[in-house]
């Protein structure tokens, strides 16, 4: 059995849900994978908890929401959780701020700095400076993993560099935000994008604030990530040609339906002629129904990748909600020490 010290950085819905799950998983982790998971420490925007396991030996993994009058230390610094004891897994679930980064990207490098793994939640960091990420990663003989800042429960990065290892990924492809799926399929049933939004709102699939999603924010960074990962291009987030679903309208959808068409906002990455480079957009397409993914509705969501030696490939499904990415980053944890 291998201990495995976690330090968790972000208290919002993410992050509660990976505390409630890696509590859940602890004994299935132990008998599958021989790993002893334990939530060492845990961080807000305002202080920390630190874990007791003399007293309290499944360490913070059945906290509450709210902080505890016992055990907050307001102010407890990063660096007091990282220095304490051997290197383990940074979870990274902070709020995303994809213009600056921060605070996930401060955090992902000193943790990174300072030898431990990292697996990665949010998109804000990894979008503004993926490759000085893996640079310092690969110096300290170190893993970032970050499934759940690109699709989460979809396995997009487990399938494009893991399975379709070996082949040049011509076409990427995917339906990536399982929000604005919902809201294109619920218009598909005459609803008004506005009610449709309050819909996605109150089932706590949407955000209060629901630009990054509807503006195409969201999928121009997982269709970023996947690209770069995948493809080894070099995009940054200014090259991302970007259309959201404000301006569609019911209406829009139900023609596109008479003509055997469904509307879908897609990321989408084309390799150019010389291999060094290519397109990369978001927008809302005209799907026949000889596409791949025509029929995927309601929060799921899919990729297509098209590949020189191994054809044609697709995945989809995958819950779109704070459980599917809290597993998603379990996912990454288990494979880092596989």
């Amino acid at each position: 059995m291998r201990t495995v010290d976690l330090v968790l950085v972000g208290l919002g819905n993410v992050g509660r849900a990976f505390v409630k799950l890696a509590w859940e998983k602890k004994s299935l982790c132990g008998e599958r994978y021989g790993l002893d998971l334990r939530l060492k420490a845990a961080f807000n925007s305002k202080g920390g908890y630190l874990a007791d396991f003399s007293v309290h030996s499944e360490g913070l993994a059945d906290m509450p929401a709210a902080p505890p009058s016992v055990g907050w230390k307001q102010g407890l610094r990063l660096a007091d959780a990282l220095g304490n004891g051997p290197p383990g897994v940074l979870v990274e679930c902070t709020p995303t701020d994809i213009r600056t980064g921060e605070p996930g990207l401060a955090y992902m490098t000193e943790a990174l700095g300072a030898g431990w793994h990292v697996a990665a939640a949010s998109k804000g960091g990894l979008v503004a400076d993926l490759p000085g990420l893996l640079l310092l990663a690969r110096a300290k003989g170190v893993s970032l993993k970050y499934s759940g800042a690109t699709a989460a429960a979809l396995p997009t990065l487990d399938v494009g560099q893991a399975s379709l290892a070996g082949t040049v990924v011509s076409v990427i492809e995917g339906i990536l935000t399982g929000v604005t799926n919902h809201i294109l399929t619920r218009m598909g049933a005459g609803i008004s994008f506005d009610a449709a939004l309050k819909e996605a709102q109150a089932l706590g699939i949407a955000e209060p604030d629901p630009s990054l999603d509807v503006d195409g924010w969201d999928t121009a960074c997982k269709i970023l990530l996947i690209a770069n990962s995948v493809a080894g291009t070099a995009f940054r987030l200014s090259d991302v040609a970007r259309q959201g679903i404000r301006e569609v309208r019911p209406d829009d959808i139900l023609a596109a339906r008479r003509a055997g068409r469904a509307l879908k906002l897609l990321g989408r990455f084309e390799r150019d002629g010389s291999g060094a480079g290519g397109r990369i957009e978001v927008g809302v397409s005209a799907l026949g129904p000889d596409h791949l993914l025509h029929g995927i509705s309601g929060t799921n969501k899919a990729i297509v990748f098209v590949t020189d030696t191994m054809g044609t490939v697709a995945v989809s499904g995958g819950k779109s909600d704070p459980q599917g990415t809290a597993a998603s980053v379990l996912k990454d944890i288990i494979n880092i020490y596989r």
